[in-house]
């Protein structure tokens, strides 16, 4: 059933072991430098039994109701529900969480799909992947993602190191695998389980490797212990810091310390062709909600760029109209490849709908790759008052605070209290020690920049520039018999032979 917001914190409330500059935390949910963000997952929680937005938050089957965000994705009704959700609650929060569990469990769905390859392990895993999909969505947990390890040497395979750098099995039993090594996770420390997955390893030419296995981890269980990054939240004063103080999402390195996995948590194991397929086909879902976030992100930049300039009168300047338009730009083409790879949605192997993969991977690349570039711009638009205003005990200090007045005052419009709340917004979002640590962090979130290419490698559709430069030039027919890499059944492509009345015969049929 739906959850509360406060069965949500209660079930944080679990005995787990959680660590941040050096000390214990006994009770994650008051930490300051956790409850901003348990908190606002509380209040997410609230917001699908309130009348104002739970027919957004919410869908009900069978007389009961469950978590528009944990619903399988079977039409593009369905994606367009989750868009609106997730806008609702961004608009709500009035900033973007990235990590709240909708963004994480379509890593789950790839799972679903994957069922005929994990079949070749064990046909038990296929069972407990559709009894854990089912549990997400009617016990409507926290659920994260455990992805990246420590590393180690890089240059060896995790047999000729220290084995713990990377998660791996140390022992079977009968009820279950016993686990060692680590993995970083964001929100770890105030969620309530984990799909955990390893990272890209050097198995070779191994067909079997303890290394290549994937589980749902109840972040309570004994042998975990969470060593968190120090917040921002507490830092500085919110009056200078809106969004350090309420948007840092904690980062955990998640040790596994000889930690019992019972097998009905078992998703996959030990065979590498299975480790190496789910991890080329994790974010066909999860993508979406994280390009989504960016959108959202390219909105507060945008504003931002554009209150700065009107308050000074800049914005009819056509200098900087053009860099408006810029962010403009970015901001749309993002938006436009979410939009289509609804609009262009595929059927997946497992029987769900998947956005568009081109679209949507070709999307993630646009937002992400081009995002340093755009808060640049921003900072070139708000100008040079967001690293140089002082703080806000200046501003109501009784002798400091008139001269503040006077030189941050404009016009009856735009006061100082206005000017100073908008310049510690833009510094922030683009200038502080938050702004650097979530541009990294949009950087590797899912994975880092080679492999969001390689996933637009693997699902581009070829063959339809080939064709056409096959026709054009008029090659000879050997040529197209070696194929083209990538995606060879683009809905893109499907779409236009439909469509389009100037498509060469041939083409269509092809």
């Amino acid at each position: 059933m739906i959850r509360t917001g406060e069965q949500y914190i209660e079930s944080i409330r679990d005995g787990r072991e959680v660590y941040v500059n050096g000390e214990q935390v006994k009770d994650v949910p008051s930490h300051p430098m956790f409850r901003p963000l348990v908190d606002i997952r509380a209040r997410i929680y609230d917001m699908a039994h309130e009348a104002a937005t739970a027919d957004l938050m919410t869908y009900e089957e069978n007389g009961e109701k469950f978590a528009t965000g944990l619903k399988l994705p079977h039409t593009q009704e369905d994606w367009w529900k989750k868009r609106r959700a997730t806008d609702a609650v961004f608009e709500d929060a009035k900033g973007v969480i990235t990590r709240v569990g909708d963004e994480t469990v379509g890593e789950m769905w790839s799972l679903y799909d994957g069922q005929d390859v994990l079949n070749e392990v064990d046909p038990q895993f296929s069972q407990n992947i559709k009894r854990h999909i089912d549990k997400v969505i009617k016990d409507d947990p926290f659920h994260v993602s455990a992805n990246t390890d420590p590393k180690g040497d890089r240059s060896k395979p995790p047999q000729e190191q220290d084995p713990d750098f990377l998660l791996h099995v140390v022992k079977e039993t009968d009820a279950g695998i016993v686990v060692r090594g680590a993995k970083y996770e964001t929100a770890a420390a105030y969620a309530n389980q984990a799909f955990t997955k390893p990272t890209i390893a050097n198995w070779g030419s191994d067909q079997l490797s303890d290394y290549a296995v994937g589980f749902i981890c109840n972040l309570n269980s004994p042998g975990i212990k969470m060593i968190c990054r120090t917040g921002f939240a507490g830092r500085a004063p919110l009056e200078d810091y809106p969004l350090s103080n309420r948007f840092d999402e904690v980062d955990s390195l998640v040790i596994f310390d000889n930690v019992l996995i019972p097998w009905e948590d078992v998703l996959f194991y030990r065979h590498t062709r299975a480790a190496t397929f789910i991890r080329a086909t994790l974010h066909r879902y999860s993508a979406f909600a994280f390009v989504q976030r960016i959108l959202k992100f390219a909105d507060m930049m945008i504003g931002a760029a554009l209150f700065n300039a009107r308050q000074t009168g800049l914005e009819k300047q056509q200098a900087v109209q053009e860099k408006l338009a810029q962010l403009a730009v970015y901001r749309e083409g993002i938006n436009a490849h979410l939009t289509s790879a609804i609009a262009l949605a595929e059927d997946s192997p497992g029987g769900l709908l998947m956005p568009n993969q081109s679209l949507l991977y070709t999307g993630r690349v646009h937002a992400c790759s081009n995002l340093s570039a755009m808060m640049h711009i921003a900072r070139e638009l708000c100008g040079g008052q967001i690293c140089v205003t002082p703080d806000a005990a200046a501003f109501t200090d009784p002798e400091s605070g008139k001269w503040l007045q006077k030189y941050y005052s404009i016009n009856e419009e735009w006061v100082a209290d206005d000017r100073r709340k908008l310049l510690v917004f833009a510094r922030d979002l683009l200038n502080s020690d938050y702004a650097g640590h979530r541009l990294t962090f949009q950087l590797f979130a899912q994975s880092p920049p080679f492999a969001h290419l390689g996933a637009v490698f693997r699902n581009f559709y070829w063959d339809g520039p080939l064709r056409f430069v096959h026709k054009a030039a008029g090659l000879s027919d050997t040529v197209m018999q070696s194929g083209a890499p990538g995606n060879q059944d683009s809905t893109v492509t499907k779409w236009f032979e439909r469509n389009s009345p100037m498509l060469p015969t041939d083409l269509k049929s092809a």
